[in-house]
């Protein structure tokens, strides 16, 4: 069970990075709100509502939040364990900044990266050491209480 909700967390993960790919493009086609004015914002939400890239991220969003809906539906699946693992998605996301976007990505996010990664590993080594039953200790004999 737990590599299918795995599978399930990857799949979501993707859509979330892909979401958030097409949501920048969109919004660069759109362009930058000049000025925080009630007209300015409807037409970027205008502009967002009809442009293909930005209702493709919002699409993938949507996807990932359908797994998120899965995952969480599970009757055996934590929350404590779940939610943490979607940090994963900062990964994902700053693979595809690095690698589709061309974005420059500094050493210390990489390092970040890779402390998401090692919480991540952290998370579900937990899960797997929760599914095991721990040993005890041998019990000593009772000691019985001496009349004099």
């Amino acid at each position: 069970m737990m590599v299918k909700l795995l599978v399930i967390l990857l799949f979501g993960l993707m859509f979330e990075a892909i979401g958030v790919v097409f949501l920048k493009q969109g919004l660069e086609q759109v362009g930058e709100i000049k000025q925080i004015n009630t007209a300015e914002i409807a037409r970027v939400v205008r502009a967002g509502a009809t442009n293909t890239r930005v209702l493709s991220g919002v699409l993938f969003e949507a996807a990932f939040f359908g797994c998120l809906l899965v995952l969480m539906s599970k009757s055996d699946a934590n929350v404590s364990f779940i939610w943490p693992l979607t940090a994963l998605g900062f990964v994902f996301t700053t693979l595809a900044a690095k690698f589709y976007l061309r974005e420059d990505v500094h050493w210390i996010r990489w390092g970040g990266i890779i402390l998401i990664m090692i919480g991540a590993a952290l998370v579900s080594y937990s899960e797997k050491m929760k599914s095991k039953p721990l040993s005890s200790p041998t019990a000593a004999p009772a000691a019985s209480p001496r009349n004099p």
